[in-house]
């Protein structure tokens, strides 16, 4: 009897013991990731490739900047996209929970302004004008397009944006309001940009804003509007967003990096390190594929130090979105 119990028992702890190896190889051939729906795109290209070369699993959440920043300080993800530099608040939380990251700029981004296709009513925006239609203080006073230009419709104002957790939203109301997460409320807005999109390409009044690449996907149905930012340098008629106007400096203030963090003890997985090094291998030709602006020869080499030397924090400063600058002049502040 008392060797059958010692069978039984032997047999029970190596079925723990498969079990344990098994779950153990699961999660080490897992890569999880949450965050920015503009980065998604690209995360998302990327991770599809590298599944067909490697033996590993991707997961790709998209609850927004600030959602995926949650997630990743509170060590749930490894990777986190994110449209935007980490926020004060946010350094605070993965401080709080001993989650060191490493902050990898990915590509360039512009916002797009949008319109309805036949909204013939509207061929360019002003910064001031954009200002002036998205400040807190126009909630319930600028309700109507002709306040905005006398000769704009006297019809109700539609806006569509990103949700508050988007980072996209915070750089947008950074660059046009001046104070991030500042705007009036009263907005159809989701973390989903198809779902935006598909709202202001059923309104004529509409107007919104999200990534570039989302226009570029559904340009048949949407409008850019380009924007005037009221500088001479950066030519006399407004810019519309473009790999040309995003690279080189012209459209602003809606252009900016796009980036992935990194949780540095993640590194340690031989799987994160393939990824993140397929990414950069991989990634710029998939980044224009998907719509978005590659960076340099040279930032991308700086990046790669960056990860290759495991440099950790933020070359923000962890202070959250700036405006007007570049991944180079950042990178060799470091």
């Amino acid at each position: 009897m008392k060797n059958k119990t010692n069978l039984a028992t032997g047999i029970l702890s190596l079925a723990i013991l498969v079990a344990s190896v098994s779950c153990n190889k699961e999660e080490s051939a897992l890569v999880a990731i949450d965050g920015s729906s503009t980065v998604f795109p690209i995360t998302e290209a990327v991770a599809e490739e590298f599944q067909k070369q490697y033996k590993a699993q991707v997961t790709i959440g998209i609850s927004g900047s600030g959602g995926g920043f949650k997630k990743f300080c509170q060590d749930e993800i490894v990777i986190s996209n994110a449209s935007r530099p980490i926020k004060p608040s946010e350094v605070e939380l993965c401080r709080e929970n001993n989650v060191e990251y490493i902050e990898l700029p990915v590509a360039y981004d512009g916002i797009a302004v949008v319109a309805h296709k036949q909204a013939d009513w509207i061929d360019y925006i002003t910064v001031e004008e954009l200002k002036k239609l998205w400040a807190p203080e126009a909630q319930g006073e600028i309700t109507r397009w002709n306040q905005i230009r006398s000769d704009w419709p006297d019809e109700e104002i539609h806006l569509f944006g990103p949700g508050v957790d988007s980072g996209t939203y915070d750089y947008f109301t950074q660059a046009i309001v001046g104070e991030e997460h500042s705007s009036r409320g009263d907005f159809t807005s989701s973390e989903n940009d198809n779902v935006l999109v598909q709202g202001i390409a059923s309104d004529v009044q509409a107007l919104g804003f999200f990534g570039l690449a989302y226009y570029v996907e559904n340009r048949d149905k949407l409008k850019i509007v380009p924007v005037d930012d009221g500088n001479e340098e950066n030519g006399p008629e407004p810019v519309a967003p473009s790999l040309e106007t995003v690279s080189n400096g012209t459209y602003q203030p809606l252009s900016r990096p796009l980036f992935i963090y990194v949780n540095k003890e993640a590194t340690g997985r031989m799987v994160v390190q393939d990824f993140i090094s397929f990414y950069f291998a991989e990634g710029r030709p998939l980044v224009m594929e998907v719509g978005y602006i590659p960076l340099s020869d040279q930032d991308y080499e700086l990046v790669k130090q960056r990860f290759d030397k495991r440099i950790v924090g933020s070359v923000f400063g962890g202070q959250g979105s700036q405006v007007g600058v570049t991944v180079e002049e950042l990178l060799r502040r470091q």
